[in-house]
């Protein structure tokens, strides 16, 4: 994982004209999304189209990355972020394990400090439907960003912990980076997705986050 110092950054959504300004806190990040390799030693499950250690795991939905989260935290000694009631999920910001990453987080990462709608090239930094053959690929084949993030943009959208837009799409949670069957214009910094938090398909994966949030205390969200 990768520490980052936190910083401000502004989020956008294109739908709606709506820019909000977001203070990040310190906290760590994963290099690459969650390969099949790990997901399978951690879970016993090998989800996804996709057959490879190396490949991003896909088919995931953001129950399953939730749950991957607490899994993981629990195998390393670690406490749970995520208590998983019925159709609810409580966040505790005081725990110290793994958890996916805020909206803001997330973006804040991948740009690296530039602010442009990518960090570099796309085709230098990305998988996406100009180059992917139609296919994921294993994480880390392209250039990272300039804080040594891999696959930000392109291979796989990622889970981040957010409602979308809670008042007219209920409990659909965010997805960013684009995916390998996107055009160019999916893949940007800026760009949100949304689907239901059950949803499984072959370019939906995650990476995972740790610290920052100590001073949340913690909360609890129906699902």
């Amino acid at each position: 994982m990768v520490g980052l110092s936190g910083g401000d950054v502004t989020l956008s959504d294109r739908r709606t004209g709506r820019r909000w300004p977001v203070e990040v806190g310190a906290f760590r990040l994963s290099v690459v999304p969650v390969t099949q390799g790990v997901y399978g030693a951690v879970t016993g499950e090998w989800p996804g189209a996709g057959e490879g250690e190396s490949l991003p795991v896909e088919g995931v939905s953001w129950w399953d990355a939730v749950r991957f989260c607490n899994a993981l935290s629990r195998r390393e000694g670690l406490a749970a972020v995520y208590r998983v009631g019925d159709g609810t999920v409580e966040w505790d910001g005081r725990a110290d394990g793994y958890r996916l990453p805020s909206e803001a987080e997330w973006e804040y990462a991948c740009r690296a400090g530039t602010d442009g709608p990518r960090y570099d090239g796309l085709d230098e930094i990305a998988w996406y439907r100009g180059n992917s053959g139609e296919r994921v690929h294993a994480v880390g084949g392209k250039r990272p960003n300039g804080w040594g993030l891999y696959d930000m943009l392109g291979n796989v959208w990622e889970w981040c912990w957010d409602l979308y837009d809670p008042q007219v799409y209920g409990s659909y949670r965010v997805l960013r980076g684009g995916g390998w069957a996107d055009e160019h214009w999916s893949c940007r910094a800026s760009v949100r997705r949304r689907s239901h938090p059950t949803f499984r398909i072959d370019d939906v994966g995650f990476r995972v986050a740790r610290g920052a949030v100590a001073q949340l205390g913690s909360r609890t969200e129906s699902v």
